[in-house]
């Protein structure tokens, strides 16, 4: 878990994993109060309409030469992109009148539209779509309003009324941005969505190896602690009559604890140094035999019958842990002191069950009620089943069935 979050500095930068990260704070939204200024972008736009317009103008005598106030409107209309993250409604139709303006007063033709083209991509890309058109329809109304009757009475003078086709030329380039603008925006939103489902994701996998976690400190702990708890009520009534049985009770104690210190140092590690090879080995069937020892200090007799078959690392671990659930809830819920783990190898699939012969004592070494569940889970994981509940005959049975092979090992 503690590698599944990267680790970034204060100056840090985030790589362009689902987008570029500006597109995520664009627009009105929750997000747009901490939208970062475009400097750059802005100050290159200026630049060039500035530039750009200067040069147009030597090819344009006939169109009114520029002075300062065009200038001032040549900036209004592109250092007003500034906030276009922030308010892209606003800096559109800004964009859109400074330039009704200056071609209203019959300034050169030039890359002032690059300006209202860029104000109007804000503007689509953040949701705002149908301000983004209106802005533009409006701009392309008024210029076709002037070029067609007011030219009459505005600046140039001796200006001649434009054509229908050449306001569909002037038009033409709207497609061309809408088209960009969508494309742009789509393209936002499907990187929302794979943001999205990324996260979904990563906090489900945090989800399952907590959930990994605590079955597999359940496990360890429940069983060494009942194993404890049995051997220190067997001391504790026994230190004044027998010393000797108590002696051996505490030394089942420390050992018991010992291996139970152990196993959780092991799953710790995988925590502290997530994807490093363990320093010991997982438990397995291959250990059925300590099982049975662990089980026989608490006082349960336990009979293995069958051969544990090869299994991968996961599915050998989680037949273990079952077996392991099983004989602690024996100890701590079953009047029995007999229990009974047969294993068998059918069709592809390891049989595991467990009985004991009752009666439910109802006893409970502080248990969580989380054995059965975890058991279940642990089954689930790897395509098998468990059924345990109680024997017709008296007792209580587990029955677990896990596939020889997972898709994993295929």
């Amino acid at each position: 878990m503690a590698g599944m979050q990267e680790e970034r500095g204060p100056g840090a930068r985030r790589p362009w994993r689902y987008g570029p990260p500006w597109w995520g704070r664009a627009g009105a939204g929750p997000e747009a109060g901490t939208a970062r200024w475009p400097w750059r972008s802005t100050a290159l736009v200026t630049a060039f309409v500035l530039v750009g317009s200067g040069f147009a103008a030597h090819g344009q005598p006939h169109r009114e030469q520029l002075d300062g106030f065009a200038r001032v409107l040549l900036l209004a209309a592109s250092v007003v992109l500034l906030w276009r993250h922030r308010r892209p409604v606003a800096v559109t139709f800004g964009a859109a009148a400074a330039t009704l303006v200056y071609l209203g007063a019959g300034y050169p033709y030039g890359p002032v539209f690059l300006a209202v083209a860029v104000g109007c991509f804000s503007a689509v890309v953040s949701g705002h779509r149908r301000a983004a058109w209106a802005s533009v329809g409006l701009l392309w109304a008024g210029h076709a309003l002037v070029a067609m009757w007011l030219y009459r009475w505005l600046p140039p003078p001796g200006d001649r009324a434009a054509s229908v086709s050449q306001e569909l030329a002037v038009a033409a380039w709207v497609p061309a941005v809408a088209a960009v603008s969508e494309l742009a925006r789509v393209r936002r939103e499907q990187w929302a969505r794979d943001r999205a489902e990324r996260a979904r994701a990563a906090r489900r996998r945090a989800d399952e190896e907590r959930l990994r976690m605590a079955r597999e400190l359940h496990d360890v702990l429940a069983h060494s602690i009942s194993v404890i708890n049995v051997q220190a009520g067997m001391g504790l009534a026994l230190l004044d009559s027998d010393p000797e049985q108590a002696r051996a009770a505490l030394t089942t104690i420390k050992a018991a604890s010992k291996e139970a210190l152990g196993e959780v140092r092991q799953v710790l590690d995988t925590l502290r140094a997530p994807g490093a090879a363990p320093r010991a080995p997982a438990p397995g069937l291959g250990r059925l035999d300590e099982l049975a020892e662990q089980a026989a200090a608490a006082g349960l007799t336990v009979e293995v019958a069958g051969e544990p078959p090869e299994l991968p690392p996961g599915t050998d671990l989680a037949a273990f842990r079952i077996v392991q659930e099983a004989l602690t809830n024996v100890v701590r819920h079953s009047g029995s002191r007999h229990a009974r783990v047969r294993l068998e190898n059918a069709a592809g699939r390891l049989r595991l069950r467990i009985d004991d012969d009752g009666p439910a004592t109802g006893a409970d070494a502080g248990g969580s009620g989380n054995g059965l569940a975890g058991m279940r889970e642990r089954a689930a994981a790897l395509g098998g089943t468990i059924e345990a509940g109680p024997r017709p005959d008296g007792g209580f049975r587990v029955l677990a069935e896990l596939p020889l092979r997972t898709r994993e090992d295929r």
